[in-house]
């Protein structure tokens, strides 16, 4: 008893529980993880077994996405007070927990089906196929690292508010999110080639 009372004390960034976030998409569910973290590092050791990562906690998947190549490649630690401070904007916008926005902005902008090319005869055409849900989350959590990077550049907002915009956006299923528009690019070509 002392033992659940301890894990559900344990808060992301000293602030916000993981406790009655709850992962709406059924084919996401196991691959959304929520293990309560107060610092989400895990130091890589889900790389050298072939799907741990999705035992690995979403918010340290989103810090791990943000070290791209460019200004922030290599530097967690940097990638980590981005998403911390994305997250204190995101809590006086919204008022809501930042965690549960992530987890709602993964599922909105997280793509069902994509293309694949076929080579048959020497013609090469696509064919509409499911994606499977690890690959969902990863192409989500890409598009809106993606689109944060893209509205910061050349801006003169930060990183932070364009990460926290993004996230919001994406978690209303607002089309002017960058990672809602590319699921729905990517599904409405994939729709054409079925």
């Amino acid at each position: 008893m002392s033992r659940q009372k301890e894990v559900s004390k344990i808060k992301l960034f000293g602030k916000w529980s993981y406790e009655n976030i709850q992962i709406r998409d059924i084919g996401l569910q196991r691959y959304i993880s929520l293990k309560p973290l107060a610092v989400p590092h895990s130091m890589g050791r889900h790389e050298h077994k072939r799907f741990r990562k999705a035992n690995v906690n979403i918010v340290e998947r989103l810090i791990n996405n943000l070290m791209r190549p460019g200004k922030n490649a290599g530097k967690k630690a940097k990638a980590a007070n981005i998403v911390k401070h994305a997250f204190e904007i995101i809590h006086l916008r919204t008022g809501r927990n930042p965690i549960e926005v992530l987890v709602r902005a993964v599922e909105n902008s997280a793509p069902c089906e994509d293309t694949t090319r076929l080579s048959y005869g020497g013609i090469v055409y696509h064919l509409s196929v499911d994606v499977s849900p690890q690959r969902r989350i990863d192409l989500a959590l890409r598009y809106i690292c993606e689109g944060a990077r893209k509205a910061a550049m050349h801006n003169p907002r930060s990183i932070e508010e364009c990460l926290a915009e993004e996230l919001i956006l994406a978690a209303m299923h607002d089309m002017k999110s960058y990672a809602v528009s590319k699921r729905h690019e990517t599904e409405r070509i994939a729709q054409a080639s079925r």
